[in-house]
Parts: C-alpha cells; structure tokens; sequence
C-alpha cells in the first residue's frame, strides 16, 4: 500500500519539478533587435570589436577570425566556430556581409 503512495509522491515531485524547469527556460533573455547597419560584420571586425559581444572571449573571437569568410552568420554556429549557446547570445548584434 504504500509503494502506490511513494509512486504518486514521486511522480507529482517530478511533474513539479519539470513544471518550474519549463517556466525558467521558457523566459528566455531578449534582445533589443539593432538595426542592420549598426550591426557587426563578422568577415571584418577586428578582435577588439567581436571581443565586445556578449559572450565573446579572446578564444572565440580568434577562431571567429581563423574561419573566415562567413556566408551567413549562421555559419559560426553551424561549422562549430562558437557553440549556439554563445551565438544566440550575439546573433541579433551580427551580420556576414559578402566580399
């Protein structure tokens, strides 16, 4: 009689749990959408500039560098050049402008 009990306890701590988790990451951090022509051109921008993005240390701007030309800016997520938690983060800030 009991393990009925401690299942149903459980399975409620569990539905609560995945209920708190669900609004935490359901509030995600917006940004401010920058116009196009102030964004930052990820094939041009100095070390200095992408080391000013959010979430950009020296090590992602280098291999932002390394891996140019860019034809779109989800290139630095897609070929693995900066993980997609850190591009989602500067994603709205950036542009791949074409040479």
């Amino acid at each position: 009689m009991w393990r009925k009990g401690f299942r149903a306890a459980a399975l409620l701590m569990c539905v609560a749990c995945c209920a708190a988790s669900s609004t935490h990451t359901a509030q995600a951090p917006t940004q401010s959408k920058v116009p196009e022509g102030q964004r930052l051109d990820v094939n041009r921008a100095g070390m200095e500039e992408l080391m000013k993005l959010p979430g950009i240390t020296q090590i992602w701007a280098e291999r932002i560098i390394r891996f140019r030309p860019y034809h779109a800016k989800s290139d630095l997520r897609n070929q693995g050049v900066i993980p997609a938690r850190t591009y989602h983060k500067i994603e709205d800030l950036i542009v791949a402008h074409r040479n």
